[in-house]
Parts: structure tokens; C-alpha cells; sequence
């Protein structure tokens, strides 16, 4: 005999306990299941530990999507000024960072906890280490047989999808939430990872392999994008918060072109660096505005030998240049492994905006990272998770309550 729910939600990550709470708020029956042994597993783990959970910025024009405003809606609707209401609400101290980043003071746990209270006082079912086998439609919603350890079969009228994309694979992350996309008739746009590493040829690394480990500000650009945050060297490519908002828009064989120091007048300090003391060595002086290892990388790559008092300003201008231009073309990414996200996902043609309800599927939901919603690095995509579960949760309750 199959047990009945007002609501069964698939994944207890950001977006789903987010749903959870608000499609039980007008006393709606609401079961939220997962694979793993614990709710918020990517909220434990960011921001290092301490969950970027939103940022004060926090706009449309913040996502990349085949369809630019189709989350103008739920972002309007929820803003991160009411998910920051929460937090205080609950108690939980936080801080700024750079661009508007928030992030607790003590661990994501706080957020986690947070949720979870939500969720109880709201009367949710939570569905650990469980998952679902079959999803099929019903006469009065959807059939679900879930397995692992809560087993049994359920009747809903509806279901959500809130199982997240194929980033962190170790995770459990899969392609499932666009299967069910698919057994329903759903587009699914075409999906890669994103905010993640770009890796090198060795005709590359092996000139600035010996930078691994350094850091530097810089203008990260693709096409038309461009970011001012740090780069890091790796091992294996380059990494840091430029590239991984770069990553985003880059396309296999394209190049990024890097600007290090964007900010600063690099031809005046150049230049006052010769009059304080032209003697030293340009190498040398370079290491007074760059680090030192990158500052010898890129005057024994260009060939800038010699003390500095023998470079005019013309060959200052051209070094300045050097350093705000250059241009190497990455192979690839270091994948689903490291992604903090998936690009792309089920097509917002195929959903109500404003419920996150498919159009042509009563009752069937995708909210979070699943849909072609991606947002950049530094909060974005937490307040993507928050405001399209609020979208769907109280679009439910309103049909529930």
C-alpha cells in the first residue's frame, strides 16, 4: 500500500530543505529524501567550511542561462535580504568579505541547523540515505518507490526535483535530475563544469610550473567577460577566483587573456622605481610590484635583463604592457571533480518562471543548480538555491493549503 504525500521533494541540499519548508507552511504533507547520510552535505562543505550563503549584489545579471530573465522572478520574489532575515532570525553571526560575499563566522553547519529547525517546526519528513528508484505518473500526481534505508512506495501530488547537476562527483553528484528531465519530456540545455580550474599543455606548464603556489591580482578575460579577483598558479593550470568566474564563459580552444595588477599605474611605479634606484636589476624591481617568483618568470620569459636605470620609458611602457597582456589558451578543466557547479541543465523554456513548475507536467518542479541557472562565483548560486525553492515551496503550499 503505497503511503500519501502532499509533496515529495528529491535532494536535501540548499534548494530543497528551502522548498521543503515552504511547501509545508500552510500544513501541506511534505517528505524530503536523500542519498546521503546527511542534509546540506555542499553547504557543509563550502566557502571553506563556512558556507557563502548569499551576496548583498545579488541580481539577474549575476547567471548565466540560455534565458537571461527567467530568474528575475524567483531573485525578485526572494531576495538575499530576506535570507539574510533568516539567519538573524536564527541567530547566526556572519560577515562581509570582498563584493559583497557573506559568510557565517562560525561554520555552514549554523545554516544546515538553521534548515533543518525550519523544516521541523514546519512538520517536513527527512528522508536520509535513501533513494529513489522509480518516479511514474499517477492518477492523482506521481508514483515513487524509494529505496536504501526508506524504502516503500509513495504516492504525491507533487514532486521536485531538487537533486542538483554533476559537479563533486565523490558527493554523489549525478545527471539523474535530468534523466527525470528527460522521462518527462523536458529539454535539457548541454552541460559542462563550471567555477572550476583550467588546465595546460605541457608547452605551457613547463614554463610556469615553478610558479605553483603563487598568487596575484589580475583581470582574467574571455570574449567579452572579465573579473578582477586573484589567480593562483597550480601544478596543473591555474586556479583562484578569476579563473574560476572565467571558467564559466570559456569554450575549448579559446584563449584568456591576463592582466596582472589591473588597477595599478604599473608605468608610473615602473618609473619611480628607476629613480629611487636604477642600479638594481629589472627582474629585481619587477619583484617590488609582483611576486618575486612571477616577477623573475616574466623577465626571463620576455628577456628583460639588466639594471632598470638602462630602460627608457619607452621599454618601461612596453614591459607595463607585457605584464597587462598576456594570452595563453587552456586544454581543458580539471572537471565535475573540482566544479563548484554545472553550466546548463534542464531548459527554462520548459518552465513557469515564477512556480518552477514544468509547463507541460502538472505538479513536476526543478529548482537549484539542476536548471540552466548558473550563477558566479561568491554567493550567487546559494541565493539562486534559496529563492527558486522558495518559488516552488510556496507555490505548492498555495495549492495545498
Amino acid at each position: 500500500m503505497s503511503v500519501w504525500f502532499d509533496t515529495v521533494i528529491l535532494g536535501a541540499g540548499a534548494a530543497g530543505m528551502m522548498c521543503a519548508i515552504h511547501a509545508a507552511s500552510r500544513g501541506g504533507r511534505v517528505l524530503i529524501v536523500d542519498h546521503a547520510r546527511a542534509p546540506g552535505e555542499k553547504i557543509r562543505i563550502s566557502g571553506g567550511g563556512r558556507c557563502n550563503f548569499t551576496n548583498l549584489g545579488t541580481s539577474a545579471a549575476n547567471f548565466l542561462s540560455g534565458n537571461p530573465h527567467f530568474a528575475k522572478s524567483a531573485l525578485g520574489r526572494y531576495t538575499q535580504h530576506d535570507f539574510v532575515a533568516l539567519v538573524e532570525k536564527h541567530g547566526i553571526a556572519y560577515h562581509e568579505k570582498t563584493l559583497g560575499q557573506l559568510f557565517c563566522d562560525s561554520s555552514a553547519k549554523d545554516i544546515i541547523a538553521m534548515l533543518t529547525d525550519e523544516m521541523a517546526q514546519a512538520g517536513c519528513d527527512l528522508r536520509l540515505a535513501t533513494t529513489m528508484d522509480r518516479l511514474e505518473r499517477s492518477d492523482d500526481g506521481f508514483a515513487v518507490t524509494l529505496g536504501g534505508d526508506g524504502a516503500a512506495q509513495l504516492r504525491c501530488r507533487h514532486f521536485v526535483v531538487a537533486s542538483g547537476g554533476k559537479s563533486i562527483p565523490k558527493m554523489g553528484a549525478s545527471g539523474l535530475g535530468y534523466q527525470i528531465a528527460g522521462q518527462f519530456g523536458l529539454a535539457v540545455t548541454d552541460t559542462r563544469p563550471a567555477l572550476v580550474p583550467l588546465t595546460f599543455g605541457e608547452d605551457v606548464l613547463a614554463g610556469f610550473r615553478e610558479l605553483a603556489g603563487v598568487a596575484a591580482d589580475a583581470r582574467v578575460s574571455c570574449g567579452k567577460a572579465r573579473f578582477d579577483e586573484a589567480l593562483l598558479f597550480t601544478h596543473r593550470g591555474l586556479s583562484g577566483p578569476a579563473i574560476l568566474q572565467i571558467s564559466s564563459y570559456w569554450r575549448e580552444k579559446a584563449s584568456i587573456r591576463i592582466a596582472f595588477l589591473p588597477t595599478r599605474d604599473l608605468f608610473a611605479e615602473l618609473r619611480a622605481l628607476r629613480q629611487a634606484n636604477g642600479r638594481r636589476s629589472l627582474s629585481n624591481t619587477l619583484g617590488d610590484i609582483l611576486p618575486k617568483r612571477l616577477a623573475t618568470y616574466l623577465a626571463d620569459a620576455h628577456g628583460w635583463a639588466g639594471p632598470i636605470g638602462d630602460a627608457g620609458d619607452r621599454a618601461l611602457a612596453a614591459i607595463a604592457a607585457a605584464i597587462r597582456g598576456w594570452e595563453v589558451t587552456p586544454i581543458g578543466s580539471e572537471g565535475y571533480r573540482t566544479a563548484e557547479v554545472t553550466l546548463g541543465g534542464v531548459d527554462t523554456s520548459c518552465l513557469n518562471s515564477r512556480t518552477m513548475e514544468a509547463r507541460t507536467v502538472d505538479g513536476l518542479y526543478f529548482i537549484g543548480e539542476v536548471v540552466d541557472v548558473t550563477g558566479w562565483l561568491g554567493g550567487y548560486n546559494f541565493q539562486w538555491a534559496w529563492s527558486s525553492g522558495w518559488a516552488a515551496g510556496t507555490a505548492i503550499a498555495e495549492r495545498t493549503g
